[in-house]
């Protein structure tokens, strides 16, 4: 290690030290709020009432959902939800309807924001793949298979 890169996590991590200490940096204000019920649940309408408080959704075609029709390695699935197209989008969420709990993830856009999200998911089987996008108080789904080869899941 350089001593200029040790030095330079040592003020970093002290500073932040000082601030913790002093109450400037809380828990409440750096991370961000989980939803432990919507990523604990086991079906797709759960998860999806849980973030959205109904699981009732509308197929679009202005969601364009990008996964791969074969995933080589389902640890990272690359997986892309464009909804630029679509004024006021609030949120995005992906699920993976096979996975354990399907809740993938869930993106909270604020006014103005490009709906477009890219990430890569963990599979472990061949499954749907669901886009969901919440724009002026609308779900509008997304959803296409996606074969697995080599699960991400220990499979």
């Amino acid at each position: 290690m350089k001593r200029r890169s040790f030095l330079k996590g040592t003020l970093a991590t002290g500073a932040a030290a000082v601030a913790v200490n002093a109450g400037l940096l809380t828990p409440s204000t750096v991370l961000a709020e989980w939803n432990a019920k919507a990523f604990a649940a086991k079906t797709t309408d759960d998860a999806l009432s849980s973030v959205y408080g109904s699981a009732a959704t509308a197929d679009s075609g202005d969601v364009q959902l990008k996964a791969p029709a074969i995933a080589e390695n389902g640890a990272v699935t690359p997986v892309t939800v464009d909804a630029s197209g679509i004024d006021g989008v609030e949120s995005i969420s992906i699920l993976a309807s096979k996975n354990p709990m399907p809740m993938v993830c869930e993106y909270t856009f604020s006014a103005g924001a490009v709906g477009y999200v890219s990430t890569r998911i963990k599979m472990g089987q061949t499954m749907n793949v669901i886009a969901i996008v919440k724009a002026g108080g609308k779900l509008l789904k997304a959803e296409q298979e996606v074969k697995v080869t080599i699960g991400g899941c220990g499979g």
